[in-house]
């Protein structure tokens, strides 16, 4: 089983680096996909070709897709190779909505707002990349993340159309963090049991799991890859 891993706005694959050398030090092969984030020109659909051709050459594939990535994951999720869909943290996209759309009709805005509130913080403060995603992230890693970021998601996956018409037929599951700042644990829940008729499996940390708790988080993935 090959795991192709989708990341999240940026669309960069040096998200997913601890959790590849965990997974590679399992005996799995892991393939981090870098996406055209920073392409004014590029949408859904270029980010699916990009994911697909990663998918291409592996025989068994779990799809794990990072937070803006679950919009990505079930347009490519029709592969024949594709056994497992994991979405991690996630905007989970309802058929034909657009991402830019999404804020709005799950009302992540209210959610958000109330659960800084509910822990003594502003609940009118602005995104925060220290507060909000990597509160729980080791300092060496945060520096090495942000040191290299790069520009920021390029409008164009936000508003252009979503081609997804129906959920995939696939098994899907979902991973939330129980403590996560920008979609809390609760509003995760919410939209995942309405959307999807799935229930998360939580794990203790924020938005950015992969860097916050690799090795919980690959011994999660593993024990769904004995199940499929």
């Amino acid at each position: 089983m090959t795991y192709v891993l989708i990341p999240g706005a940026g669309g960069s694959a040096d998200y997913w680096h601890l959790l590849v050398d965990e997974l590679r030090r399992r005996g799995r092969e892991a393939v981090a996909v870098a996406l055209p984030a920073a392409d004014p020109h590029a949408a859904l659909p270029e980010y699916a070709a990009v994911v697909r051709a990663a998918v291409d050459p592996h025989p068994r594939v779990v799809l794990v897709a990072q937070s803006l990535g679950a919009f990505t994951a079930p347009l490519v999720a029709d592969h024949p190779a594709v056994r497992l869909l994991v979405l991690l943290n996630p905007m989970v996209p309802a058929p034909g909505e657009t991402a830019g759309d999404w804020w709005a009709a799950t009302g992540h805005g209210p959610a958000r707002a109330a659960y800084a509130a509910a822990q003594g913080r502003d609940p009118h403060a602005g995104v925060d990349l220290a507060v909000d995603f990597f509160h729980d992230v080791p300092a060496e890693v945060t520096a090495r993340l942000l040191d290299g970021a790069g520009e920021p998601e390029s409008e164009a996956v936000f508003v252009g159309p979503n081609p997804l018409r129906r959920w995939p037929d696939v098994p899907t599951r979902v991973v939330t963090g129980r403590d996560d700042r920008f979609f809390p644990a609760d509003f995760q829940r919410r939209l995942a049991v309405e959307r999807l008729g799935v229930r998360p499996d939580e794990l203790p940390g924020g938005h950015l799991l992969a860097l916050s708790q690799p090795r919980r988080l690959a011994d999660l993935l593993e024990s769904y890859t004995r199940d499929n």
